[in-house]
């Protein structure tokens, strides 16, 4: 089953946002787990995720993306936001179990001047003091832009904190169209060349998800701005052929461009109609 989708609210609980994926088309999506420039997270209603796992299992719908907050650094400066993104990151992992099979989305971190080896120490550190031998989840590390002090820029970053966290089979990667592009990866012109880089460093078997975006920079800007599909510098045609890819059409595929609940919609409808069999 080919899966599509994009970037909805949970705010009002895990059935809403089925019902509003199915409406416009989608069979997947991806959702913040709590305020994404904050911390606050709401109770979790377990008979509303148990109603949503039957409407999902009735209409279709594949795998969710759960994604941390925007502020979650592990690799922060200052303990107490290191401290903050253990536990907010720890009790995510907790809820998830109830949706057993999930992917949880992170951006790795800043190291704020620290260094990458610092950075990617403390982020492995985090990992391994939130998950557990017998989790149902997934945690996937994001491909990043590289702006800044951010850490996964790199293929090679993303399996230098794989390689280093114990529990290493319960990680995996998502990768951004328009971060990887803004990053310096030819995606437009040399797809297979990329993927081909990124299976040899990290492993394609390791490769969960795909944020599917449009970039408004060219290619090595590092500077991550997304586009919407086909209007960015990496173009409709070299998006559909990363949709289209052999390796990559069984992954989920999750939209987010700058769009309201119509925009998404089109943009599905428009996927969908370059579908390859």
């Amino acid at each position: 089953m080919r899966l599509i989708g994009c970037h909805l609210s949970s705010s009002k609980g895990y059935l809403a946002m089925g019902r509003e994926a199915v409406s416009i088309g989608a069979n997947t999506c991806q959702y913040f787990t709590r305020n994404p420039r904050g911390g606050s997270a709401k109770a979790l209603d377990e008979k509303d995720v148990a109603t949503y796992l039957t409407y999902a299992e009735e209409n279709g719908m594949g795998q969710l993306l759960a994604h941390a907050p925007y502020t979650l650094n592990g690799c922060s400066a200052d303990p107490s936001v290191r401290d903050f993104a253990r536990r907010t990151m720890l009790d995510d992992l907790q809820r998830l179990e109830h949706l057993p099979g999930g992917l949880y989305n992170f951006h790795p971190g800043s190291h704020v001047g620290q260094g990458v080896e610092a950075g990617i120490a403390m982020i492995c550190e985090m990992l391994q003091s939130v998950m557990w031998e017998d989790m149902h989840t997934t945690v996937l590390l994001e491909t990043m832009a590289g702006k800044g002090s951010e850490v996964g820029g790199t293929f090679e970053e993303l399996r230098e904190i794989i390689d280093r966290t114990p529990l290493s089979h319960h990680l995996g990667v998502c990768l951004d169209t328009c971060h990887v592009h803004d990053a310096g990866y030819d995606i437009v012109n040399d797809l297979d060349g990329v993927l081909t880089r990124f299976d040899k460093v990290v492993g394609l078997d390791r490769l969960k998800a795909i944020h599917l975006n449009d970039s408004k920079n060219v290619c090595g800007a590092r500077k991550d701005r997304h586009e919407k599909i086909g209007e960015g510098h990496i173009g409709l045609e070299a998006l559909m052929r990363v949709v289209n890819h052999p390796v990559l059409v069984h992954l989920p595929f999750e939209l987010e461009t700058p769009n309201d609940l119509e925009g998404y919609a089109r943009e599905i409808a428009l996927i969908k109609s370059r579908y390859q069999d």
